[in-house]
């Protein structure tokens, strides 16, 4: 992986260098037909010492992650770091004694591997996804195409990995990031609201506190009635269990088990071709695909209930604490949507981490929501405020 600077163009003056064939990995620089420069720049060493860091520590990432995950997922990512240890080969043979025998690491990386302790697998895979697809390689003509073309395909790998994490976790995280996000919304709005309204300060923590609570039961009762709901319309998609049982029971000339295959999307051929099988080793009626990996998706009904009702309650509480901590009047509602914004830019920057979206736009997408939603109540609390007084 490639860090994240911004080379020069320093092609100026360079000539073709020797071949650097790295010990163990392939001849990167003399198959790529890359112009290197044999004496270079100061400025090319700070950058090349830069590459092998990240490749160095994106090695060791990519190992740590492999014993936390499942054994095909740990050879893949073993794979990853031989790959990363084979790139770091080449910046080492290309600085010769140049090459600084503790190379210094960057912020970046080290926040990857932070992440992949502390937060674990999906959430740190999902960072170095965006990583490897954010490399600078393509701009700098001292990298050998292959290495190039390495991270590229790396980055898919990574995406491959997240993927398969996020669909273990979809349901629940859901339910986490929409139930924060409606909890410092929902209550700031109604926080602001009634205290532009003119309400006294208790009034107005009373209310806050009652949103939280009402909004949290809502939430959870919400999120639990939606998954079961998907769940119920996908077990009533998927076989009867008493089908398998009259399998023996067919005519193998004369029967219609190709229709059902028909039915559910194969063509005529492939369909024929599956009932025969089933028949031929009286095997239990499966559809193509199965209904397991639609499980996962959908989650548990009680797990992402309770990931609503807790992240409602956390987010909501934010717009509370200034009344909570005795602050009143306008700079209470400052307070509140300072407080706001800060947890609704962790919300959008995790969801747009995880999505391989831009973190930077989603934190600041949801800040802009959210404060108008709030400017809008608060407009109507002062207008009402007005008019009743």
């Amino acid at each position: 992986m490639a860090s994240d600077s911004s080379p020069a163009d320093d092609r100026q003056g360079s000539q073709t260098a020797p071949s650097v064939t790295p010990e163990g990995g392939a001849a990167v620089a003399a198959a790529s037909g890359n112009v290197l420069t044999p004496n270079p720049t100061r400025r090319q060493i700070r950058r090349w010492r830069r590459y092998l860091a990240d490749e160095l520590q994106e090695s060791a990432t990519y190992k740590d992650l492999a014993q936390r995950s499942s054994p095909v997922e740990r050879e893949i990512l073993l794979g990853l770091a031989e790959a990363e240890e084979r790139h770091a080969d080449h910046w080492r043979q290309l600085l010769g004694d140049k090459a600084k025998r503790r190379p210094g690491r960057r912020l970046s990386t080290d926040l990857l591997a932070f992440m992949a302790k502390r937060f674990g697998f999906v959430f740190a895979l999902a960072i170095a996804g965006r990583s490897e697809t954010r490399t600078r390689y393509w701009r700098d003509p001292s990298v050998p195409e292959a290495i190039t073309a390495d991270e590229q395909v790396h980055s898919e790998v990574v995406r491959g990995l997240a993927a398969r994490g996020r669909a273990r976790l979809s349901g629940t995280f859901r339910a986490a990031v929409f139930g924060a996000n409606d909890g410092l919304v929902s209550n700031l709005a109604l926080v602001m609201g009634i205290g532009g309204a003119g309400a006294s300060p208790k009034v107005v923590l009373l209310t806050g506190v009652a949103g939280l609570l009402s909004g949290a039961m809502s939430m959870a009762a919400g999120e639990y009635v939606s998954v079961d709901s998907q769940r119920a319309l996908l077990d009533a998609s998927n076989p009867d269990p008493k089908t398998s049982s009259v399998l023996p029971h067919l005519d193998i000339d004369a029967n219609e088990l190709a229709l059902v295959y028909q039915a559910r999307g194969l063509d005529p051929a492939a369909a024929q071709s599956q009932a025969d099988q089933v028949l031929r080793h009286q095997g239990a009626f499966t559809l193509p695909g199965g209904h397991a990996s639609q499980a996962i998706v959908v989650g548990s009904g009680f797990k992402a209930a309770a990931a609503s009702f807790c992240f409602f309650s956390s987010g909501a509480i934010f717009p509370v604490l200034p009344y909570l901590l005795g602050l009143t009047g306008l700079t209470a509602i400052i307070w509140a949507a300072l407080l706001v914004g800060l947890g609704l830019a962790v919300t959008g920057m995790c969801s747009g981490i995880l999505s391989g979206t831009s973190p930077l736009v989603k934190g600041l997408r949801q800040v802009a929501i959210g404060w108008c939603a709030a400017a809008v109540t608060y407009l109507v609390g002062l207008a009402f405020g007005a008019t009743v007084g």
